[in-house]
């Protein structure tokens, strides 16, 4: 009969963890955590708190940083699971110093702090120049914008909708007039042009809502 070590899971222990050596250099989370700390300015975020004299203590605006930054990262931006994270996961409980930020605070900070954010962003890029890792030479936008008819543009507005259904009704009296073994072909051709005119004017529209590239322009 095969033997297997001992489990016991009623067993009681005691683990020490030092969260510090829990980043170890060359990883994400010890860049994330390393570039927040020493490289980024975060005073933009301390005007919206107002606990100076009276109030509960906030969370700190670098730890809530970090632990956003690691998940987004991660592919994990559900408030809710980047709590959950924060209770389980030992990287989570490094970045955030074994804290647990409630999923609304954290879902409130990226909510209310866009501007900020971005402004923060903008220090990132200073502090890849200054290491290199821009080369100066070309800047483009990244992204793909596809037209369809289920986008945004093309659903909800009431001029499309309206041009629709007129082009619709001329298609329905075209298809009847072609049906109808009258010997006056007027109200056919009469028809067919302006369903032929609806069309046209629906190919304008859709033309006008068509997002404009941006063109990529090389800068030395």
């Amino acid at each position: 009969m095969p033997r297997f070590k001992p489990c016991d899971y009623s067993q009681h222990s005691m683990v020490v963890i030092n969260y510090q050596e829990q980043l170890q250099p060359g990883t994400f989370e010890y860049a994330v955590h390393y570039l927040i700390e020493h490289k980024l300015d975060l005073s933009v975020f301390h005007p919206r708190y107002r606990n100076e004299d009276t109030g509960r203590l906030a969370y700190d605006p670098a730890i809530l940083l970090k632990i956003i930054l690691f998940a987004y990262s991660k592919g994990i931006t559900s408030s809710r699971q980047i709590q959950w994270c924060c209770e389980t996961n030992i990287l989570f409980k490094a970045l955030s110093c074994d804290t647990v930020p409630h999923f609304t605070t954290l879902a409130s900070f990226v909510s209310e702090n866009t501007e900020a954010i971005e402004a923060v962003f903008e220090q990132v890029l200073l502090v890849c120049h200054q290491q290199g890792l821009l080369g100066n030479e070309l800047f483009a936008i990244d992204g793909c914008k596809t037209s369809s008819n289920a986008a945004k543009e093309w659903s909800g507005t009431g001029a499309y909708v309206q041009m629709t259904t007129t082009s619709q009704s001329l298609t329905s009296k075209a298809d009847c007039c072609n049906a109808d073994t009258a010997p006056s072909a007027k109200p056919v051709c009469t028809a067919r042009s302006q369903q032929s005119t609806a069309r046209a004017q629906d190919d304008k529209y859709r033309s006008s809502l068509k997002p404009s590239g941006h063109p990529v322009t090389p800068t030395r």
